[in-house]
Order: C-alpha cells, then sequence, then structure tokens
C-alpha cells in the first residue's frame, strides 16, 4: 500500500488541504468586529465568573472589558472597585435588591488620575435575587451590563473548612 506514489503523496497533501480549507471557510463566513461608534450604546455580556462566589466579575463587549471587584463586604455594605483597559468617562451603578424595586444608580468615584479605576460604596446584597446594573461611559460610547450580585461574596471551600475546624 505505501509503495504507491500516489497514495503517499495524497497522504501527505490532504492533512494541508484540510487546514487550508478549515480557515479558509473561517475567514469567509466569520462575522467582521465592528468598530464602536461615538454616541452609540452597546450591551457587555457577564462572563461566567459573575454567577459564582468569585470575588470577580468581568463584563466584556468584544475588547471592551470591566472587571468588578468586590473589595470589602460587611453586612450593611460592599465596595466595589470598577477596573478597564480603557479610560473611562464616567461610571454609575445601581444595586437593585429585587426585581419590583429598581434602585437609582450611584455615580462611581475615579480611584486615580488616569480614569481606569473606579470605586463605590454601595448597600450590601440581601437576597439571591440582587442584581448590579452598570453603565460606563468611554471615548462618547456607552456601555451597559447587568450581573447577579452573587460575586461580591469571596468564598472558597478553603474558608469553609478553616470555619468548621
Amino acid at each position: 500500500m505505501f509503495k504507491n506514489k500516489h497514495i503517499i503523496l495524497a497522504m501527505i497533501v490532504a492533512p494541508i488541504l484540510a487546514i487550508i480549507a478549515y480557515f479558509g471557510v473561517d475567514l469567509a463566513v466569520s462575522e467582521k468586529a465592528l468598530v464602536a461608534k461615538e454616541g452609540e450604546t452597546y450591551k457587555l455580556a457577564a462572563r461566567s465568573n459573575c454567577r459564582y462566589t468569585s470575588g470577580l466579575c468581568t463584563l466584556a463587549n468584544g475588547d471592551f472589558k470591566i472587571q468588578l471587584r468586590s473589595e470589602r463586604l460587611t453586612d450593611s455594605e460592599v465596595v466595589i472597585k470598577l477596573t478597564s483597559d480603557f479610560i473611562l468617562d464616567g461610571a454609575k451603578i445601581s444595586i437593585m435588591q429585587n426585581k419590583e424595586q429598581p434602585s437609582s444608580p450611584v455615580d462611581m468615584e475615579r480611584n486615580g488620575a488616569n480614569g481606569t479605576e473606579w470605586m463605590v460604596d454601595l448597600p450590601a446584597p440581601t437576597s439571591e435575587e440582587s442584581a448590579l446594573q452598570l453603565v460606563v461611559k468611554s471615548e462618547g460610547t456607552l456601555y451597559y451590563g447587568e450581573t447577579p450580585a452573587t460575586f461580591v461574596e469571596y468564598k472558597t471551600y478553603f474558608s469553609d473548612d478553616e470555619k468548621s475546624q
């Protein structure tokens, strides 16, 4: 079987053609990324780390990413730190304790001179239904998103073990 030069050539060329076809089809049918336009609004999608007690939440839309970190959580308040790779003109956040009671947004305070870090003190979440709503402005473009407030509590299996001992 391996003495026929046509079969040997086919075994060498076929994988190369398959790889070229894979990238060619991807290039032909994939959606092209669009640049954010000034004055438009774009929704931020909550990543999976927002659903767990990780202390971190990442919201993203393409290259635009925002990270929310729970700095301090007490029974009455939570301190949230927002970090972005892009310079932000402003940021507002609100916490909804339940779906029937929307709350008014609070301006976040700039933490540093460059405009990539922002901080805010919010009331602590009171139920599993609590959610954070966020709006940020960068270069005249608005980005908004909503995420469950589950992430504000940083909890690991190690912290559970320490409490039981």
